[in-house]
């Protein structure tokens, strides 16, 4: 079964705006910063966002920031990415990962990885 689940991905145009979820059991969560990552077609995955246990840090990939927000729930086990002014280049599966530890930018501090839900921006 996995262990994380990703949702909210869907068909928008640029300029639009989505929501993205991912949902954890308490196991996996607690005690964890949080990751997004995305992977286009003929791409390598990248990193998109990160954020510490408590939410008091927050990291972006610079071609995201001032776009995305991720921000968590722990009382729901749920961290949360909105994607904002969307571009067609934001196309991409989304990822949602816990850390293994230190948070970081790259896959390997990660130890937990969702399935990934489809972003598609139409131009």
């Amino acid at each position: 079964q996995v262990q994380l689940v990703e949702s909210g991905g869907g068909l928008v145009q640029a300029g639009g705006s989505l929501g993205l979820s991912c949902a954890a059991s308490g196991r996996i969560f607690s005690g964890r910063g949080m990751g997004w990552f995305r992977q286009a077609p003929g791409k390598e995955r990248e990193f998109v966002a990160g954020i510490s246990w408590s939410g008091g840090s927050t990291y972006y990939a610079d071609c995201v920031k001032g776009r995305f927000t991720i921000s968590r729930d722990n009382t729901k086990n749920t961290a949360y990415l909105q994607l904002n002014s969307l571009k067609p280049e934001d196309t991409a599966v989304y990822y949602c990962a816990a850390a293994a530890g230190r948070i970081g930018t790259t896959r390997s501090e990660y130890n937990y990885w969702g399935q990934g839900t489809q972003v598609t921006v139409s131009s």
